[in-house]
């Protein structure tokens, strides 16, 4: 099918010699098998989804999917491509799913497809590594676009056809008549239709390619319809999916470790809030107090779910705090139940810097730039690695994740789409969802409309979420929303609440503390920010190792910049050291635990007394919800100051002021308990000042902002790599590598026997406004930032100048 004359002609290469992959090196992937894997994977995917939300408005999607899969890499194929295969050899240049579309074209006009079918399958075979055109800002993101590399300029029967080589006279035949009546013949049996004719006469390939492509690029030139554009992504998203899949050989598992039975196999008889989140069909709001079972209350709802919806429904864990997500993790490799012959639940972890390092490689494929050197082998042994480690974060059918990992997947294009496309079909437990700032918050509310269209079903799970939030929850989603409340008396009385006008850092306080210990009292110190807690821990864990000098670990300090092994390890040791009190137990327990906001969320923690900055009220009820968790304490209510602070960061002013005000009032009118009801006052006093009117005008703003700008696909085959810095910068979070480790990243990454999944330890979470505090510079190699400052493992990161606690 080359056009113009032929010589010399190269060896005959059959279609069992036609390579898709370089790896393994002993026996690279056939084409013809890589092609079938990735068909047959698709079947997996559409199991696990199905028809949900929106997909069910478009019955030709998964069938459009299953024969993009099957053509998607055909044009390797070509000579290029396959010389480029061999190591040293030069990079052929041009993109291989460019040349496919010749064969959607060939394939189209047998199989009986639509006009329509036939622009979906060359659409999503074009957009399967590049974006089809650049951003609709105008700017260039990364690599280039399609209709930047191919344009009026590009000599098509020199690309596709017969290419001119090295030495005058020699050419270079990229498809040979012989190989593409081979691969037309198996095209055609794999679909059961008869064969395209296979002649010289007739349009080149490179004439098809050349045709089709530009009706590609004119269709998505212009905006869509959002319901058209979105439906557009999700499909991208199911065929890179499909084929990282394949690449990487890892079958989607079907294992469910949550079951339906779920409430039934507690060792004690639930509560009823729990019972009520159990046969609750569609959306939840669950209220609680922390320790009274929201977690199993959230897993119940969601076992339930799973007998109601279609398909192999997945369950998404989401946390505010990465430093919360391994602690949750083990929690439900212990608690959940395991695939037959596994010792422990498989539990996914959806990484920040790692998974965007690791989904970009994968993306990537070995055509090569027009002037570039072939890699070598170990960078495609690297890609290989990081195509079956990236499949790892998407295998799972349970997993935990931080929201602004998730929303990555707003991104879109090769790289997100599959990150957007594993969210339909799904189960969100949105844990301790009170503890977003409220444009963080009005972004989430976006992205439950978002799940809703995407067929998903949404829990909310908090100890104390005001009525202000429950409306705006109630408001993003369409489909109506079931309140749960727990009982009123549900937990006992736990605390005697003390305001103190003196900070945490007084000598004062600090004598205090350190008469706690010196009696033998496990004492909990919660502080806003972490040069505070630093500099606490330093004041006060010689007294608490002086009082338990047996003990290694009698004093503990843990907040958000440690890198991501060490906390950890910090953790694991807590959860050993102060677990939850038992019946009967008398003893004092001992010990120091220093902390900022990370000891919130889903460390089940246990003291004797606590001592706390004023933050806002839900902050403070879920510092109160680690002391006498249970009310076991043998003393009864525990003593639990709250301090008033000489600043308010890291939160709004208005919110730290008005939960002052609301302490004040409490206590002022004889309440000292901070019960359930105490805390619904609390929150009722904050969210009816100002500040509480003022906080819901921006979530709702926030919400509907991040819709139109990110969530609204009108232009699903532009490049929006641009997005995903706005992301990170809205959502003010960055992991970034201390540059002491820079060696042992590296290794990990990219070495031979590297896990680029264990590189994720050495992170450790920033504000992304203090990188420049910290001298941070982008390192394109390692695709992290890398900082300076001094770091310590007992004591974490130590900031150049006073700064915030990363939330």
């Amino acid at each position: 099918m080359a056009a113009g004359p032929v010589s010399p002609v190269p060896r005959r290469r059959a279609l069992t010699d036609v390579r898709a992959k370089s790896r393994p090196a002993d026996d690279p992937e056939r084409l013809t098998t890589h092609s079938r894997t990735v068909h047959d994977t698709v079947a997996q995917i559409e199991a696990r989804i199905g028809n949900a939300g929106i997909l069910a408005t478009d019955p030709a999607f998964w069938p459009r999917i299953r024969h993009a899969a099957l053509l998607h890499d055909t044009g390797k194929i070509a000579e290029g491509f396959q010389q480029q295969l061999l190591p040293g050899s030069d990079a052929w240049g041009e993109r291989h799913e460019v040349l496919s579309l010749a064969y959607v074209d060939l394939l189209a006009a047998r199989t009986g497809w639509s006009d329509q079918d036939r622009l979906m399958v060359a659409t999503l075979v074009a957009s399967h590594h590049r974006a089809l055109h650049d951003a609709s800002s105008g700017g260039t993101g990364g690599r280039p676009s399609l209709s930047r590399q191919y344009n009026a300029h590009t000599k098509w029967d020199e690309a596709f056809g017969t290419t001119p080589g090295a030495t005058a006279g020699q050419v270079q035949v990229q498809v040979t008549l012989g190989l593409h009546r081979e691969l037309l013949a198996w095209l055609a049996g794999f679909l059961t239709v008869d064969p395209p004719p296979a002649s010289r006469s007739g349009p080149t390939l490179a004439r098809r390619t050349e045709e089709l492509l530009g009706q590609v690029l004119d269709a998505w030139r212009h905006p869509v319809k959002p319901h058209r554009g979105l439906l557009a992504v999700l499909a991208q998203g199911a065929l890179t999916l499909a084929d990282h899949a394949g690449s990487a050989h890892e079958r989607l598992q079907t294992h469910m470790p949550l079951l339906p039975d779920y409430l039934d196999r507690f060792p004690h008889p639930p509560h009823l809030h729990q019972q009520q989140a159990a046969i609750t069909t569609g959306h939840l709001i669950l209220i609680a107090p922390t320790g009274s079972g929201k977690t199993e209350g959230g897993l119940a709802w969601a076992a339930y779910q799973t007998t109601t919806m279609p398909g192999l429904v997945r369950v998404v864990w989401t946390l505010p705090y990465r430093a919360s997500l391994n602690a949750v993790r083990r929690r439900f490799e212990l608690d959940l139940v395991p695939a037959p012959g596994q010792d422990k639940a498989d539990i996914g972890l959806l990484h920040g810097s790692v998974a965007h390092t690791l989904l970009t490689q994968a993306v990537d494929d070995d055509c090569g730039g027009t002037t570039a050197r072939a890699e070598p082998t170990p960078a495609q042994a690297r890609k290989a690695r990081a195509q079956a480690a990236a499949m790892r974060l998407f295998a799972q059918r349970v997993r935990v994740a931080t929201p602004h990992q998730l929303l990555r997947g707003a991104i879109a294009g090769p790289v997100y789409s599959s990150v957007l496309l594993e969210q339909a079909n799904s189960l969100f437990v949105m844990d301790e969802l009170h503890a977003y700032d409220p444009d963080t918050f009005g972004r989430l509310c976006a992205a439950m409309g978002l799940w809703e269209q995407l067929g998903s079903r949404v829990a909310i799970l908090s100890a104390t979420l005001s009525q202000t939030m429950i409306d705006i929850i109630e408001e993003s989603l369409e489909q109506p929303v079931a309140v749960r409340r727990a009982a009123q008396g549900t937990a006992p009385i736990r605390h005697r609440l003390v305001l103190d006008d003196d900070p945490l850092s007084a000598p004062a306080s600090i004598e205090r503390l350190r008469s706690w210990l010196e009696d033998g009292h496990s004492v909990l110190v919660v502080a806003n920010k972490v040069d505070t807690a630093q500099a606490l821990f330093e004041a006060l864990a010689d007294t608490a190792r002086g009082a338990r000098p047996e003990d290694p670990y009698a004093a503990l300090l843990l907040h958000s910049r440690f890198k991501n092994r060490d906390r950890d390890l910090i953790e694991r040791t807590l959860l050993r050291r102060h677990p939850e009190r038992q019946p009967h137990e008398a003893a004092r327990r001992g010990g120091l635990v220093v902390a900022t906001q990370t000891v919130e969320v889903s460390l089940q923690l246990d003291f004797d007394r606590g001592a706390v900055d004023n933050a806002p009220v839900e902050a403070v009820a879920q510092r109160a919800g680690r002391v006498n968790r249970r009310g076991l304490h043998p003393d009864g209510a525990a003593e639990f100051r709250v301090h008033r602070t000489d600043g308010h960061r890291p939160y709004a002013q208005g919110a730290v002021e008005a939960a002052w005000a609301a302490l004040t009032a409490l206590v002022e009118h004889g309440v000292d308990t901070l019960s359930e009801q105490d805390i619904d006052h609390l929150l009722t006093h904050a969210y009816a000042t100002p500040w509480g009117k003022e906080w819901a005008q921006e979530a709702r703003e926030a919400r509907d902002t991040f819709t139109s700008e990110f969530l609204t696909f009108t232009d699903p085959f532009h490049d929006r790599t641009e997005f995903a810095e706005a992301l990170s910068e809205q959502f003010d979070t960055v992991e970034v590598l201390h540059h002491d480790d820079i060696e042992e990243y590296r290794t990990l990454v990219k070495g031979k026997h590297g896990d680029p999944l264990l590189a994720t330890g050495l992170l450790i979470p920033l504000r992304y406004r203090q990188l420049t505090m910290y001298a941070g510079r982008f390192d394109p190699h390692l695709g992290v930032h890398v900082i300076d400052g001094v770091y310590d493992e007992v004591t974490g990161l130590r900031p150049p100048s006073e700064q915030e606690t990363i939330l």
